[in-house]
């Protein structure tokens, strides 16, 4: 390691280990500090920090690259700042060219990127279980890997190679692509939307014994699979799930906006909320007040 090299807090884990700890490593969509904690405080081991949760949450927009770096960033070092969970942050394109990748690493890592996810769309991207989508050329896509993996202060930050070929060119296309950019030096392959069971036991016979594997369990996205469970006997390592927090908070919210207009009060959705002090509670200000007091005068 060179002399500016990022050095990891001693309190979070190493992502590499937990992928060599032999079980499928469930990852929440996550896109602020509330939603960190959430995860956290359910035990799991590592958060995914999901660019479409970001444009949902925070814009109010779908998931077509309308997000900026600097805005990734920002929620990146918000989430760093309240967990030690690895985050496996994604980072879209890249934003753009090889050049403009190993900035985005670069600024991704300072704010506590653990690992990056970068896909071959052609900016602007969308959603990769929509339809409509664009890949770049599979060497364009080998020379960004080489890029983010030579901007990487730490090696412990895990580049994550994804490929959105087989909604495009198809099973073939998209194979080669992810040899290639195994070939490259990712440290983990995402083969996106996978069509079929018989799809996911391809990629995981031709890759799953070689480099971690991951799949996205996104709730209408017609995963063949369903299950963290379901991935391990297919050799997958890490599975994604993206937005199930805002797929439940939105129907649940919806349904307490229609009745509060309606009523004029809660009703019987009190019964399923939690009150100020609970969240007080949660996210630690007894904590924060008891830190406060080492710098009183008295």
């Amino acid at each position: 390691m060179t002399g500016n090299a990022i050095t990891r807090p001693l309190s979070e884990p190493n992502l590499a280990n937990l992928l060599g700890a032999g079980n499928v490593l469930q990852a929440p969509g996550i896109y602020d500090g509330l939603s960190a904690r959430l995860v956290e405080q359910a035990g799991f081991e590592a958060a995914f920090i999901s660019g479409a949760c970001i444009s949902f949450s925070r814009f109010g927009r779908p998931d077509m690259g309308l997000v900026s770096a600097s805005e990734v960033a920002e929620t990146v070092a918000v989430i760093r700042e309240r967990t030690a969970l690895p985050l496996i942050v994604d980072m879209d394109t890249g934003f753009g060219n090889a050049l403009n990748v190993q900035r985005t690493v670069r600024t991704f890592e300072r704010a506590g990127a653990s690992a990056l996810q970068m896909e071959d769309q052609l900016m602007p991207k969308r959603c990769g279980h929509m339809s409509g989508k664009q890949v770049i050329s599979t060497r364009e896509m080998e020379g960004k890997i080489r890029a983010a993996l030579d901007a990487r202060k730490s090696d412990q930050t895990l580049i994550i190679a994804r490929t959105d070929a087989l909604g495009v060119n198809g099973l073939e296309d998209a194979m080669e692509r992810a040899e290639r950019y195994l070939q490259a030096g990712a440290d983990a392959l995402f083969v996106e939307a996978p069509q079929t069971l018989a799809q996911m036991q391809e990629i995981g016979r031709r890759f799953g014994d070689r480099i971690p594997l991951v799949h996205n369990l996104v709730e209408g996205g017609n995963s063949p699979v369903e299950s963290a469970g379901d991935l391990a006997p297919l050799k997958y390592r890490i599975a994604l799930y993206p937005a199930s927090l805002l797929h439940l908070f939105l129907p649940a919210a919806q349904r307490l906006l229609r009745d509060l207009k309606a009523h004029g009060h809660v009703g019987e959705h009190r019964q399923r909320m939690v009150d100020l002090s609970a969240i007080n509670d949660l996210l630690g200000a007894e904590e924060l007040l008891n830190a406060g007091k080492i710098y009183q005068y008295e």
